[in-house]
């Protein structure tokens, strides 16, 4: 039997639950995630190994106008995954209430075979999905439409048959032991990351970014240290919080998740650091790993 591998990308709106449904669909936290919208910055991949076949699985972030240039380069990731593309799974909220045409304009241009998930229906009534199924097949006449629940895991076994049928024959792409392209440090980065998102309110957590400044795996214990970015002098009062009460509980939480990521005990110590504007200057953003 000839070998399959392929790219399969994850595409929808911000907080559609595409990052839930990638790391449904490995089988390991790969993404965070968060109930905020546009929690997922980079294009990450998750790997899934099988003998006979290699899916490539993309989380991307939710697609939007950008307004600025962090933005700017967030699209470029969903660009380039759909580009990339062998299958296009189209993630969309039951209750979505936004207007999805400009997904949908893009979507009608691509030749790879796409499903719509319709996810989230645990939220919702049979009659609604029902109607919803009947305005995706019209709208964009997909290969297949799945109603899901990510979060559940409600159906997501019934994607794999069609990311398999539709998954070209060909050699696998990456090593069959690895589960990503990205590093530890930063998945470490994106859990500090994700406890930022959970801790603080309004554009705190999109005015944030984390950086790993240090790595020292010894044998007893890793010893890290990072540096959590913020916009101004004021964010920087309130990520630290009274008597560096915030920033504590951010170490706290984040420590406790790195150490169940990297099996091993953990020594983290963070700091904060203030980059004015650094969302709009794009030698931070190359620096940060936001290339264009």
């Amino acid at each position: 039997m000839s070998h399959k591998a392929g790219f399969v990308s994850i595409v929808g709106k911000p907080n559609a639950g595409k990052s839930t449904l990638m790391n449904s669909l490995v089988g390991e936290k790969m993404s965070i995630v968060t109930s905020k919208a546009q929690t997922t910055r980079h294009r990450i991949l998750g790997i899934v190994n099988d003998e006979n076949y290699q899916i490539v699985f993309s989380d991307t972030p939710g697609m939007i106008t950008p307004t600025y240039s962090l933005q700017e380069s967030m699209m470029s990731f969903v660009q380039g995954s759909l580009i990339d593309a062998d299958i296009i799974l189209f993630v969309t909220d039951i209750n979505e209430r936004y207007d999805e045409s400009d997904i949908v304009e893009k979507l009608k241009k691509v030749t790879s075979p796409i499903a719509v998930l319709i996810n989230k229906i645990d939220k919702s009534s049979e009659e609604e999905v029902i109607k919803k199924i009947a305005y995706w097949q019209q709208t964009l006449n997909p290969k297949s439409i799945f109603a899901i629940s990510a979060l559940h895991g409600h159906n997501i076994q019934a994607i794999m048959p069609f990311i398999l049928e539709h998954l070209p024959i060909h050699e696998p792409y990456y090593n069959k032991d690895e589960l990503t392209d990205k590093s530890e440090r930063f998945f470490v980065s994106e859990i500090i990351r994700e406890k930022v998102f959970k801790l603080y309110e309004k554009e705190i957590p999109y005015s944030t970014e984390v950086i790993i400044t240090s790595f020292k795996d010894e044998e007893r214990i890793i010893r890290i240290s990072g540096e959590i970015i913020v916009e101004r002098d004021s964010q920087k009062n309130i990520i630290i919080g009274k008597g560096g009460e915030m920033i504590k509980k951010v170490g706290t939480y984040a420590r406790q998740d790195i150490e169940k990521f990297l099996q091993k005990k953990v020594f983290l110590e963070l700091f904060v650091k203030v980059i004015s504007d650094w969302r709009s200057k794009k030698n931070y953003l190359k620096s940060f790993g936001y290339e264009q």
